[in-house]
């Protein structure tokens, strides 16, 4: 099966498009070495994926013949990829949130939305009363 048919049926990528970008940008590695969305992936292969700043670690454990349930991924693969990536994203996730205090420096969108309800929210109170 093709690298970028595989990713896809494993639902790693949401199109296999997605995926043949990623295999050309050389986000994706297999046993080591970049490789093309068409090459042939075989059972035993090491794959190494670089996405939305995580470098997934996999190893094929046999090949599908369809787009597979979430359920039925791991008969499919096995994820080997170290528990530190993970909390590495989510320290980056509470460093951003640190990084701006809210009521600090100028409104965001969900700031602005907030202020407006509540401004409604009063102007409605004030028509009620009279």
């Amino acid at each position: 099966m093709r690298l970028d048919k595989f990713l896809w049926c494993i639902r790693y990528y949401k199109t296999r498009n997605i995926a043949t970008e990623a295999c050309k940008k050389g986000h994706v590695t297999v046993n080591g070495q970049q490789a093309k969305a068409s090459r042939e992936v075989f059972p035993t292969d090491k794959i190494t994926l670089r996405k939305d700043q995580i470098v997934y670690q996999l190893s094929v454990l046999d090949i599908p013949l369809n787009r597979v349930g979430a359920k039925l991924v791991d008969m499919y693969r096995k994820d080997t990829t170290p528990q530190e990536a993970f909390e590495h994203i989510e320290m980056l996730k509470l460093a951003q949130s640190h990084y701006r205090l809210n009521g600090t420096g100028r409104p965001t969108k969900k700031d602005l939305r907030d202020i407006s309800e509540f401004l409604d929210y009063d102007a409605q109170q004030e028509d009620e009363s009279k």
